[in-house]
């Protein structure tokens, strides 16, 4: 496996995120021994070979469905998750755990807050590049105090 494949098989992990807890209580913990594994998986997975009796269970079922879903994406997709993976490894330390908290609380947020989060998400990304460059500019241009009057009245429009 070349380097350039293990970077978007570590990119597709990162994507994921972590399992529900639902799929870990309905699926048996991934084999402790390498030599069990299918060869097309110690293939992908062969950086993890040394310490893959150590890694815990729920670390190697991603690693497991992460190699699966590599071997499923086209040439296309595999250079996307790669082109990912060096963006999201460019960015400053901070801004990686900010990202990584916004990720937490979307998750944790009632199923009505995570819907209308995505009916935002895709009505911004439906917008003209213009349009939204222009908006960024104006968001970035507010106080934090204007930002916070923004994101009440859009609550109280959306309830």
């Amino acid at each position: 496996m070349t380097r350039r494949s293990f970077l978007g098989l570590l990119a597709t992990l990162l994507v994921a995120g972590p399992l529900r807890a639902a799929a870990q209580a309905s699926s048996p913990a991934p084999s402790q021994d390498w030599d069990a594994l299918a060869p097309e998986d110690r293939e992908l997975l062969a950086p993890f070979a040394e310490r893959w009796s150590t890694l815990p269970p729920e670390r190697r079922e991603r690693l497991l469905r992460g190699a699966e879903r590599w071997r499923r994406m086209s040439p296309e997709q595999r250079a996307r998750a790669q082109q990912r993976l060096e963006r999201w490894r460019a960015l400053p330390p901070e801004r990686r755990e900010r990202i990584r908290e916004r990720f937490r609380r979307l998750r944790e947020a009632p199923p009505e807050e995570r819907e209308r989060i995505r009916r935002r998400y895709r009505w911004f990304r439906d917008l003209p590049p213009e349009r939204r460059q222009e908006l960024r500019e104006r968001w970035e241009r507010l106080t934090p105090e204007q930002r916070e009057q923004l994101r009440r009245r859009r609550e109280r429009r959306t309830d």
